[in-house]
């Protein structure tokens, strides 16, 4: 069964099932990815892991973290290529997630790599500032940053209401991208990942998932025409 959402589903973004989402969204992207890639490139999923404390009355809690992103590397020198990145709720909402997050990012920069950026999170503050001027109202954005301009990003935009955007990914200055469709990528997840059956699509949106009121009623709306309500 497909999500009833026509793109991203926000239900999602609960602690109890994004680590599983974002590791079977992750590994649709890969498999999406590889068939494309010339034998110039190979493509693999890497992970990093950091702590985040959080202080409560007159104790610390300390929770570890765990995020997956893939690297396309030069298959001849192991030069990093892209970095593809999947924004997790934590990225936005700690600080430690924030700054593993722009850390590996500025690495990737550093080494004049791409980087993708792919945040399908409502809650908390976005990782990149950038002028919103002549794009239109969005929830959820892919941004990329070509090796040969790093101050300046590709951005394809979404909203709650529409499906996730095809985007294309930077490989080598002399290659052409590789198209992903992101839409795709979530269908694909979310049914290997089995979440129909595991989301109370009859009960209240996650506390976590800042959804505007404008938001809920559509959600309403959307339930009743699908008659989940």
């Amino acid at each position: 069964m497909p999500s009833p959402f026509p793109g991203m589903d926000p239900y999602l973004e609960t602690p109890k099932l994004w680590p599983a989402f974002q590791h079977q969204l992750l590994a649709c992207l890969y498999q999406i990815l590889l068939p494309g890639l010339v034998d110039r490139y190979r493509a693999r999923v890497g992970t990093r892991t950091y702590t985040s404390e959080m202080p409560l009355f007159t104790s610390i809690i300390r929770e570890e973290f765990t995020e997956e992103f893939i690297e396309i590397r030069n298959r001849s020198d192991g030069r990093l290529v892209t970095l593809l990145e999947v924004v997790c709720p934590a990225n936005k909402t700690t600080p430690a997630g924030r700054a593993a997050y722009l850390d590996a990012r500025q690495q990737a920069l550093a080494q004049r790599a791409g980087v993708v950026e792919i945040d399908i999170v409502l809650q908390g503050k976005p990782l990149l500032t950038y002028s919103r001027d002549g794009l239109p109202e969005y929830d959820y954005a892919v941004t990329v940053t070509r090796s040969n301009a790093p101050d300046r990003y590709e951005i394809y935009t979404a909203t709650l209401q529409k499906k996730l955007p095809k985007f294309k990914l930077p490989l080598a200055a002399d290659d052409r991208d590789a198209l992903l469709d992101l839409q795709a990528a979530f269908g694909r997840a979310y049914d290997l990942g089995s979440f129909a059956a595991q989301i109370d699509y009859k009960g209240p949106p996650p506390p976590d998932v800042p959804l505007t009121p404008a938001h809920r009623t559509w959600t309403e709306d959307l339930f009743k025409q699908l008659k989940l309500r």
